[in-house]
């Protein structure tokens, strides 16, 4: 992999004389209140039973990348892109929710409407930082149509700075466009900028599609957070058919020994799918390297996806109480999309921590709050199964469930073991198998009772085929599963769409028989936003 030298030619440097654009079209408090009482139509006719009890969805509407993730005055705040007049992608607004605790969610006042002639025809993703004043600074981009009305003559993108009228972070004033969209020398692609500091300076980064239509971050610099001047592309994609990097991620990570490490992250687009990789439409996923002030990225791993199941996109992270910890967003990219019928559309992914494992790869696992959503617990100790025999685990989920367990590897013989979860009485289900002949952990679909159908595979490592023990970690919510691998070595993200009626939950064994040393099933409690 190599980082790209080029610098445009219609971007100059930082000048303080310079204030940001500011051009407004519409009343933003008006336009909020046609936003709420939006998403409050489509929330009048929700129907629930895909609804999720412990992620994070909209009340009423479409929802899609995580923004503005931080922690502030005792809060945890989690903005998200929502369409509040339908359940498909449109015109985009900012939706908020607000947790003392990232177990119990409070849902916040639509934070961002278009109402600037900059962002005429949306309030694209963004990240918030607390700035030099102890106060967020959000930044985000503004998104207009070249032609004034849709995709067909290109978008028209720029980078914009609001900042929350006081702490309750419930209002906020936007100060304008501060970095324009150098035409000349990008193909319209110019989106979702991530901003930090290191040694005094400030620093964003955003994704962009170059003239020659390849997928490239950029790094701006800044002194006072607000005049913004380019310094270098930070990191442009080995493939060729990668024309853009969507929501953007950089930040640093440490080894075992204390070393410092760079993790950039991106969601891809226009990647071809190979083997177990880049089965999505899009595809999220990270490098670790080597960066310094000044200087270049220097990758020194391979791409690695965040999430190996079939929806997991455009995740961002942020850095609060010395974790990184990050939200992604279940997309739902691929039709049928059946909860587009029941008033909402999407929902994020869990809370995850990030930290560098000994093999020298990411591990994600749910961050340590969420053992606070288990109301009760069923410890079954271990269980074996003769050779293609089930045993219900659980009659029915009750629609939030955590299934912890592991496998004996050396002492099982099944082809697939694991489990089918959103199991019903017309015969669908969702298998989360350990399959020993691919080597890997499946999400199966193809028994699904509504959705796309389709597996996807975490494929484990040498080390991991090499141990004696599989841990699972299995969270069934309504409409959604999420698999975590060995405490986190691999994390996958489903919809899974179940019938209608009770739910079970079923220990299988395909082909041979299993030894299960431990399966505990834990009841989980909602998180308030329902």
């Amino acid at each position: 992999m190599t980082t790209a030298t080029f610098t445009p030619q219609t971007t100059p440097a930082p000048d303080p004389s310079v204030e940001p654009v500011l051009t407004p079209i519409a009343d933003h408090t008006e336009q909020l209140a046609l936003a709420e009482a939006g998403a409050a139509a489509l929330a009048a006719t929700r129907n629930d039973r895909w609804y999720p009890t412990f992620h994070i969805a909209s009340n009423g509407g479409w929802i899609n990348d995580p923004n503005g993730l931080c922690r502030y005055d005792g809060r945890w705040h989690v903005f998200y892109q929502l369409h509040p007049y339908g359940t498909q992608w449109g015109p985009m607004h900012w939706g908020h929710v607000s947790s003392p605790d990232m177990l119990h969610w409070r849902r916040e006042p639509i934070a961002f409407a278009p109402s600037l002639e900059q962002e005429r025809h949306g309030v694209f993703s963004g990240s918030a930082v607390i700035g030099d004043d102890g106060k967020p600074w959000i930044y985000y981009t503004g998104h207009r149509w070249a032609n004034g009305k849709d995709n067909t003559g290109g978008d028209w993108q720029v980078q914009m700075l609001a900042k929350p009228d006081d702490d309750t972070m419930t209002t906020f004033t936007k100060h304008g466009m501060i970095i324009d969209c150098p035409t000349d020398d990008v193909d319209h692609h110019f989106r979702d900028p991530k901003v930090w500091k290191t040694d005094g300076v400030w620093y964003m980064t955003f994704g962009v599609s170059s003239k020659e239509g390849r997928g490239q971050m950029w790094l701006y610099t800044s002194d006072d957070m607000v005049h913004w001047g380019f310094e270098r592309v930070l990191f442009e994609h080995p493939d060729p058919d990668v024309f853009m990097l969507e929501c953007p991620d950089f930040f640093p990570v440490r080894d075992a020994d204390g070393n410092e490490r760079w993790v950039i992250g991106f969601s891809a687009m226009g990647a071809k799918p190979h083997g177990f990789m880049n089965r999505n439409v899009n595809n999220a996923g990270y490098i670790i390297g080597s960066w310094k002030p000044g200087e270049a990225f220097e990758p020194e791993t391979e791409f690695h996806l965040w999430d190996e199941g079939h929806n997991f996109y455009a995740p961002q992270s942020f850095n609060a109480d010395g974790r990184q910890i990050m939200l992604g967003w279940m997309s739902p990219f691929v039709a049928p999309i059946p909860m587009e019928e029941d008033g909402w559309c999407g929902n994020l992914a869990l809370p995850r921590q990030i930290t560098l494992g000994g093999d020298g790869r990411l591990v994600t696992a749910p961050v340590e709050e969420m053992k606070g959503l288990r109301a009760r617990t069923v410890d079954f100790g271990p269980i074996d199964l003769t050779a293609n025999q089930t045993a219900t685990i659980l009659e029915d989920d009750g629609g939030a469930a955590e299934v912890e367990m592991s496998i004996d590897l050396a002492h099982t013989t099944a082809e697939r073991t694991g489990l089918h979860v959103h199991a019903t009485e017309d015969g669908h289900d969702t298998a989360i198998v350990y399959d020993a002949q691919i080597g890997g952990v499946v999400i199966d679909r193809g028994n699904t009772a509504n959705g796309d159908k389709g597996y996807r595979v975490a494929k484990l490592t040498e080390d991991e085929l090499a141990a004696d023990t599989l841990d699972l970690r299995v969270f069934i919510d309504r409409g959604c599963v999420e698999v975590y691998v060995n405490g986190g070595r691999h994390a996958m993200s489903s919809y899974s769409f179940p019938g209608e009626g009770p739910r079970a939950i079923r220990l299988v064994g395909e082909s041979g028989t299993t030894r299960v040393p431990s399966l505990a099933v834990h009841a989980l409690n909602g998180i308030g936003l329902g």
